[in-house]
């Protein structure tokens, strides 16, 4: 299982570079399509529960408007079970400039769910009053979709 762990990490690494890059459509090939749970907390435009690809496909774009110089420092990948039923544990820092120039700085974790290559569960723990408020500064500098309505579905 050593060598799965390691294979799991390197595309868990990879994938937040892909993201960081704005290159969602390769994020995406890792996802399932069946039985799809993508959870992000809090009461800002990033919030809310995605059940479908395409739903996610839109909050991956809404986050690279809102925050589009956001960076992700991963600190710690764990890789726990089999090709089956993986769960992974990343913890990260994420990091941008605001428009208004304020640093943005906020660890966090995902809890991610595998079978078989595909991600099909997600769940982000961050800091959410930090998120808001990144978001309500980001409007207030012209960004509008960081005040849009959660992208649901």
């Amino acid at each position: 299982m050593l060598i799965y762990s390691s294979i799991v990490e390197k595309l868990v690494r990879k994938t937040f570079l892909a993201v960081q890059n704005h290159n969602y459509e390769e994020v995406l090939k890792g996802v399932s399509t069946t039985n799809l749970t993508h959870r992000f907390a809090g009461p800002n435009s990033l919030g809310g529960i995605r059940h479908d690809k395409e739903a996610m496909s839109r909050w991956f774009k809404r986050v690279g408007t809102v925050l589009p110089n956001l960076k992700f420092e991963v600190t710690s990948v764990l890789v726990q079970g089999g090709p089956w039923n993986t769960t992974v544990i990343a913890r990260w820092v994420a990091t941008c400039n605001l428009e208004n120039g304020e640093p943005y700085v906020n660890p966090g974790i995902h809890v991610i769910k595998l079978r078989w290559g595909k991600a099909y569960d997600f769940d982000v723990y961050e800091d959410t009053f930090a998120v808001t408020a990144g978001l309500e500064k980001q409007a207030k500098s012209g960004i509008a979709e960081a005040s849009a309505p959660q992208i649901v579905s």
